[in-house]
């Protein structure tokens, strides 16, 4: 009954050094993250809206050529 006892608490204190080490590791990481400015990020959030649009648009496009085809063809009612 000691002996578990001993283990759970070996236990407690090895998994609270594990995560005291990992969060110290994940502090130091974090200072070295380089955050874009806004300017850069107004330009990519342009560049990404713009590029799905552009997507979309031709999806739109290939779907209503086929839509026709199809009709003309009689293959849709």
């Amino acid at each position: 009954m000691a002996n578990q006892t001993k283990n759970k608490t070996a236990q407690t204190e090895n998994f609270k050094e594990a995560a005291i080490a990992y969060f110290k590791s994940v502090k130091l990481e974090w200072g070295k993250i380089t955050w874009p400015g806004k300017q850069q990020v107004v330009v990519e959030t342009i560049y990404v809206v713009v590029i799905t649009a552009m997507f979309t648009i031709g999806v739109l496009a290939v779907d209503t050529i086929f839509n026709a085809l199809f009709k003309g063809l009689g293959l849709m009612h």
